[in-house]
């Protein structure tokens, strides 16, 4: 199971950051669990300067930007 983590502290761009990585996740039909990291201090000790974030099995894959579903996928399949 896949466990992916949005790193934010729940602003917009965060929240839809989430979606996007839900919906990416569904498509490919991959069995994961989603968390949402808020708490500023796991965020800054996760080595993330800026947010939004996306972590895949506990790896960051991406900061300060808003994927689209199609750039998650493509996390996810590598």
């Amino acid at each position: 199971m896949l466990k992916l983590q949005i790193l934010g502290i729940g602003c917009a761009k965060c929240k839809t950051l989430g979606q996007h990585t839900e919906a990416a996740a569904q498509a490919l039909g991959l069995p994961y669990e989603l968390e949402k990291v808020t708490d500023m201090n796991a965020i800054i000790d996760a080595g993330v300067m800026s947010t939004p974030a996306l972590a895949v099995n506990g790896q960051i894959r991406s900061t300060g930007k808003v994927l689209s579903v199609d750039e998650i996928k493509t996390l996810l399949n590598a």
